[in-house]
């Protein structure tokens, strides 16, 4: 298969896509905007449905050396400090039932190990600061062109440059995402920081009126990943500039004093206002479609985002394939096939922000139903339709 498929964004999602697409014959070219390939500083959350994707591309053996294997989901109101519900997913029962762990890990090591298979393949050609400007499709051939005055000629193209996407404003070009009205901060620091007892080895999400907070160990617990999340009107375009302690230190003012002691370890915070998209069914046209965040951007209240993108690059891949080289034909059947699921997990992370920002009686009624469940059989069983993960 001699035609080059184009990638626009080097992330997570666009490299995944490329190693796919590599495994099953086609050559790709990646395109990213940045002066090199590289990831922000911050924790992910990774599903079963992820470690699926990962054992099919095949660096499930690199993603495990680098992953933390947490031993609950635990979530406790923020101002009280009761503990309303907890999760086994490091338990034999969750994992005999989903076949696959649920892991947590640097976001900066997941997409080192898929930069590394990346650069492992012949098929695989990466360029760096090659910002998209725009593009044409012929119906024979794409070309993009880029912010250096260069043209690029592909079979295809994969728009996967994420919430702000180029690739979506010319296919879609229904202006700019949604503005949720959350911020969220972000930070890590030595485990060694904060009191063992303070630091389970496991997620723990502390729920409050218009605010939650998450703890987690990375890498082999030697560091705490932090993230705070409160509503706000403040708007900023990207996702990584400075945060404003004091702003933080506000909206976490009734918190329980472990919750405000913990914040108060970070001097600076990395910033992003949280934004996501209705759900649409069409983002394909001719030989050129979107992937992840570009084409079905969510809330991290599920912590799906990164799985959503692998799941993608897998579908897309397996249609590419199947179609034998007709990207028009493969592209629509790759949507078909990823947007009922994808717009699920959009709105149900919306929904889950919901209950975890809760206050008043709303918060009195979750934590009724919540609080001291009796543990099933079946840990995390209410998550199946996600976990569960694609099928072969």
């Amino acid at each position: 298969m001699a035609a080059r498929i184009l990638i626009a964004g080097g992330g997570i999602g666009g490299l995944a896509a490329a190693l796919a697409l590599a495994q099953r014959g086609f050559d790709c070219e990646v395109l990213e905007q940045s002066s090199a390939f590289a990831e922000i500083g911050a924790g992910i959350q990774i599903g079963p449905n992820a470690f699926q994707i990962f054992t099919r591309l095949g660096i499930d053996d690199a993603i495990t050396a680098v992953a933390f294997f947490p031993e609950f989901l635990i979530m406790r109101d923020s101002t009280t400090g009761d503990e309303l519900t907890r999760i086994a997913v490091g338990s034999p029962a969750f994992r005999a039932r989903y076949k696959f762990p649920y892991g947590v890990i640097y976001r900066v090591d997941l997409h080192r190990v898929l930069l590394d298979a990346c650069r492992q393949s012949p098929r695989i050609m990466l360029r760096a600061h090659k910002k998209l400007v725009e593009f044409s499709d012929d119906g024979e051939r794409i070309v993009v062109m880029t912010a250096d005055g260069k043209r690029h000629e592909g079979a295809a193209l994969i728009g996967a440059d994420g919430l702000w996407s180029k690739v979506r404003a010319q296919l879609v070009n229904d202006g700019p995402p949604r503005v949720s009205g959350h911020i969220a901060y972000r930070a890590v620091l030595p485990s060694t920081e904060v009191p063992a007892e303070w630091r389970p080895p496991s997620v723990v999400l502390w729920g409050g009126a218009k605010h939650h907070f998450v703890h987690y160990p990375l890498h082999r617990g030697d560091i705490l990943n932090l993230v705070a999340v409160f509503h706000s009107n403040r708007y900023e375009e990207g996702w990584d500039t400075y945060g404003d302690p004091g702003e933080l230190n506000q909206f976490f003012a009734g918190a329980h004093p472990q919750v405000k002691a913990m914040l108060a370890k970070i001097d600076a915070w990395r910033m992003w206002v949280l934004c996501d998209r209705e759900p649409i069914a069409n983002w394909s046209r001719g030989r050129a479609t979107l992937l992840g965040d570009a084409a079905h951007p969510m809330l991290q209240y599920l912590a799906q985002g990164a799985a959503m993108a692998l799941e993608d690059a897998y579908i897309l891949a397996e249609e590419a394939a199947t179609a034998k080289g007709d990207f028009a034909t493969a592209f629509v059947r790759y949507q078909q096939q990823r947007y009922k699921r994808t717009g699920r997990v959009q709105l149900t992370a919306r929904f889950f922000g919901e209950i975890y920002h809760a206050g008043g009686p709303t918060a009195e009624v979750r934590n009724e139903i919540f609080f001291n469940r009796a543990p099933t059989k079946a840990p995390g069983e209410s998550m199946a339709w996600l976990y569960d993960g694609i099928a072969p």
